[in-house]
């Protein structure tokens, strides 16, 4: 049930740099697909402040800390007052299970359709 992307010519991708990803034959790939619109491989502003978040604390949600409530804060004064709830999942796939856990909960509805 788990397709590689290039079965046929599979690509070993070793590296990335700005919106490239480069392989172990030093082919360079305009990266579309990993999440990398918004900064790029390794950005220097990214590198730094991951580096020091890391040496202070390497943790995921799960626990309380003054930052998940500071950023809450920060994003939804960007929104419109209804969009005053934030959840904060560890991925992509989380967030659509919650997304449809929380719509089968106020729908009261179990169909879902998805597109192919």
């Amino acid at each position: 049930s788990c397709k590689v992307f290039f079965a046929k010519d599979p690509l070993k991708i070793v590296r990335g740099q700005g919106q490239y990803m480069f392989d172990d034959k030093g082919e360079k790939y305009l990266d579309c697909i990993n999440n990398v619109a918004h900064v790029g491989h390794s950005h220097p502003y990214v590198i730094k402040a991951a580096t020091k978040q890391m040496e202070l604390l390497n943790t995921n949600s799960r626990f309380l800390h003054d930052n998940l409530v500071q950023y809450a804060q920060r994003l939804t004064a960007t929104l419109p007052e209804k969009l005053s709830v934030c959840y904060f999942v560890n991925s992509g796939s989380e967030a659509n299970d919650l997304a449809l856990r929380l719509a089968r909960q106020y729908h009261g509805h179990q169909d879902v359709i998805t597109l192919e």
